[in-house]
């Protein structure tokens, strides 16, 4: 089974997605679930976990209604206020929606790097325990040393990093501080991550798969395939490649992989993770 345990969906109009710049002309037209069934069919996927685009509890709930009729839709991480004063009321309103799988902030946009350690919002984030909801990590890799406190700090929570904490990819050229980061954290065993979104943070004007090489051994050294999954980042991906040729890239790579390896980063692991039906 093939699961792409990260893409989005939008209708898209200046006012509800003003993250989408004029650079990013690609993304400003809608992406929905027609889309959604020729992606499946061109590059033969089972299933996909849709992510939040922005941040309102009306999204949210446009993502779990689509799901209902899109049986490729096999889970939603939408989006709540963790620091409002009625987050446990915002989660429970979507309590009864069997393709809620986790949540998510936009962290990476906040212009404090340490905002993820904040009082309100870890107390918000609190309110996940016992709800079987998986809280998704979106960083900068230079806000990863207040989330490695912040994973530290919530160990009865499941979590997944997406986008391998967005490092600047350079061909020939790791950053020390991201491996550093991703390895530490790596030692929490109810962290997991995806392999999502790493054309799109390229800093050369062209990729190949020797580029994006060294980042994939790492993130399996340090997550190895049970905690490792598969996403496209679609449409965002567009900024940078195909879908055909970002699933082409990674399925080369994990092809070096024993078969239930592969299974496992390829379907496996999202499946599990977010308790996919």
């Amino acid at each position: 089974m093939l699961i792409d345990s990260h893409h989005h969906l939008w209708k898209y109009s200046l006012d509800q997605y003003p993250w989408i710049s004029e650079q990013m002309a690609v993304l400003r037209r809608d992406f929905w679930s027609d889309d959604l069934e020729v992606i499946a069919e061109t590059n033969q996927i089972d299933g996909f976990v849709t992510v939040q685009a922005r941040q309102s509890l009306e999204e949210t709930e446009t993502l779990l209604a689509l799901s209902e009729s899109q049986p490729l839709i096999q889970g939603v991480v939408g989006w709540v206020d963790f620091a409002s004063d009625h987050v446990t009321q915002q989660l429970d309103r979507f309590a009864n929606h069997g393709k809620l799988k986790g949540l998510r902030h936009v962290v990476q946009d906040e212009p404090d790097n340490n905002f993820i350690l904040g009082q309100r919002f870890n107390q918000g984030i609190r309110a996940l325990v016992g709800r079987n909801l998986v809280y998704d990590v979106l960083i900068f890799s230079r806000q990863l040393k207040p989330t490695i406190e912040f994973v530290r700090s919530h160990p009865d929570i499941p979590m997944v990093l997406d986008h391998i904490a967005k490092p600047p990819v350079r061909a020939g050229q790791v950053d020390a501080d991201w491996e550093s980061g991703i390895r530490k954290l790596a030692e929490f065993p109810n962290l997991a991550c995806k392999f999502s979104g790493v054309a799109t943070e390229v800093v050369d004007p062209t990729w190949d798969l020797e580029t994006i090489r060294p980042y994939w051994q790492i993130v399996l050294d340090a997550f190895s395939p049970s905690r490792l999954m598969f996403g496209s980042d679609w449409p965002v991906c567009l900024l940078r490649t195909e879908y055909t040729r970002w699933i082409g890239a990674v399925r080369e790579l994990a092809g070096e992989l024993s078969a239930d390896e592969q299974n496992e980063f390829l379907g496996g692991t999202a499946k599990r993770i977010y308790q996919l039906e």
